[in-house]
């Protein structure tokens, strides 16, 4: 490998499309995501992140784009992919029919750079039964053994796709602690999708939002929240000019007020929209990273 691959870019995805029929899963994203970052893609149900993800692993072919793993063509070297990425899939294709040890002795033997300190650390961390078998183990058992089996071997990249849908308080924080110590290295890049927004902004430093599978934000994520606002506006004609309208992600009227969501404000904004006729700013509100995704996601379906 390259000495440019090597401080290039953990992903890097240029016009990715894929469909299914006639049905467009992803529209022409283009993505570059930092080595050493940890990214939060977020998005609702039918989004496009699991198939993002999927095409990422080679799982599926894409119709269309361009993309790299760690400096490797997704097209044309998967496998090398797969031996350097852990990756936990929304649902788990573990060996039912073996016992957990038996599970982690036959992974052990697949990577070089297997560590039995972090099998073993995340094993007592995670309380796992060495003799269960895996198909009785719970739900929440079942994601910290892929949790396990995708840190141990000490991947450069970790890939998430909904890790933590579905499993109760306790074992969801449990979870969360395993990938909060893979993190305290340093160094290591993750990629992990969820519409779990508590856990984006515990885990990632960037975050992009998408929806109908083109991709509408990539930023970090405290930029994200200081640059998106609702503005309430007071309005003399009773409707909002065009001209506002094209300011901003989406509105809501109540009588003569409107309340506006401006993502990439500035503080020149209130003067900007205060210029428009008949359009007069009555307070500019902060939002919570829950608001922001909302808005983002009714701005690109009241506009598709």
């Amino acid at each position: 490998m390259s000495n440019t691959a090597a401080v290039g870019p953990a992903i890097e995805l240029s016009g990715m499309t894929k469909s299914f029929r006639r049905e467009r899963a992803v529209d022409g994203l283009t993505l570059s995501i930092p080595r050493g970052s940890t990214f939060g893609f977020i998005g609702p149900n039918g989004a496009g992140k699991t198939t993002t993800i999927r095409m990422l692993m080679g799982l599926l072919p894409m119709d269309a784009g361009r993309a790299t793993v760690l400096g490797m063509d997704v097209a044309a070297q998967h496998e090398r992919i797969r031996r350097r990425v852990g990756y936990v899939p929304e649902r788990h294709f573990i060996y039912r029919g073996m016992r957990v040890g038996e599970v982690i002795r036959f992974c052990r033997a697949l990577y070089e750079t297997w560590s039995d300190e972090t099998c073993d650390e995340l094993r007592d961390l995670f309380e796992l039964p060495l003799d269960r078998r895996v198909k009785a183990l719970s739900k929440g058992m079942l994601a910290k053994l892929a949790l396990l089996l995708a840190l141990a071997h000490q991947p450069q990249l970790l890939i998430l796709d909904e890790p933590t849908a579905g499993l109760d308080p306790l074992i969801r924080e449990e979870f969360l602690e395993g990938i909060l110590r893979a993190l305290a290295g340093g160094g290591r890049t993750v990629i992990f999708s969820s519409h779990t927004l508590a856990d984006v902004e515990r885990l990632a430093d960037t975050a992009g939002i998408i929806c109908e599978g083109r991709l509408l934000v990539h930023c970090p994520l405290d930029e994200l929240t200081a640059r998106t606002k609702r503005v309430r506006l007071a309005l003399a004609g009773g409707e909002p000019p065009a001209e506002l309208l094209a300011r901003g992600l989406c509105h809501r009227m109540h009588r003569n007020e409107c309340l506006l969501t401006v993502g990439g404000f500035s503080a020149d904004t209130p003067d900007e929209l205060a210029g428009i006729d008949g359009v007069r700013v009555v307070e500019v509100l902060d939002v919570t990273l829950e608001e922001a995704f909302k808005d983002y996601i009714r701005g690109r379906r009241n506009h598709a």
